[in-house]
């Protein structure tokens, strides 16, 4: 059974970090691709970075600069850092492995970062 299990998830203040973990179990998760997607209140479910299995990355505009994603595939294991937060990143975030023609999702994590 796949399973993407997120953490790291809470409230912290605009200017703060978090990190984000996504614990892999099921798959292999080095020859798929990563990536984290986040869902605001309200809006419509947005990518917010991938990284490929080569190590690859690709980020939305809107956290170039302040996120970093990275993988571990020792431990099977993908993180989002994040930096200088804004009230706009509050959003619940989703990990997702897709590859091999499979796409898997986790559960998700909420993010809430106050002005």
């Amino acid at each position: 059974q796949v399973q993407l299990v997120e953490s790291g998830g809470g409230l912290v203040q605009a200017g703060g970090s978090l990190r984000l973990s996504c614990a892999v179990s099921g798959i292999i998760s080095r020859v798929y691709t990563m990536a984290w997607h986040r869902q605001p209140p309200g809006k419509q479910r947005e990518l917010v970075a991938r990284i490929t299995s080569g190590g690859s990355t690709v980020y939305t505009d809107s956290v170039k600069g302040r996120f970093t994603i990275s993988r571990d595939n020792a431990k099977n294991t993908v993180y989002l850092q994040m930096n200088s937060l804004k009230p706009e990143d509050t959003a619940v975030y989703y990990c997702n492995a897709f590859g091999n023609r499979s796409d898997y999702w986790g559960q998700g994590t909420q993010v809430t970062v106050s002005s």
